[in-house]
């Protein structure tokens, strides 16, 4: 099972997962964080480090959150706003950098003050 990020990340830009990330699979949208799921290797390592408790195992994840750990593939199997294809798994997200675009739901959510 792969981890996922939930709704704690959004409009929150620690990164600090990102940078003990042994295989660069966390991608930055405009307002929250995407773990590839194909190129995680569930090390974990983002999950012990992360300090708002957004990263999930999916596996372990249920209620109102388990809707945005899951959505959290959605980011790559869809096709984003401004995007013709799915960004699918291009294996470094340091190499392309922030996404212009979320998903549906996160776009949907309720900006914080």
């Amino acid at each position: 099972m792969t981890y996922a990020i939930g709704a704690p990340c959004i409009d929150v830009r620690d990164r600090s997962c990102v940078a003990v990330c042994p295989v660069d699979c966390i991608y930055e949208g405009e307002r929250k964080l995407y773990i590839q799921p194909h190129e995680c290797i569930d090390c974990g390592a983002c999950m012990t480090e992360c300090p708002t408790g957004a990263v999930v195992r999916l596996e372990d994840v249920s209620g109102p959150e388990a809707e945005f750990a899951l959505d959290n593939r959605r980011f790559f199997d869809d096709v984003l706003p401004g995007r013709d294809r799915p960004l699918g798994s291009p294996g470094e997200a340091a190499a392309i950098g922030p996404i212009s675009g979320d998903t549906e739901l996160v776009r949907a959510h309720r900006r914080q003050h």
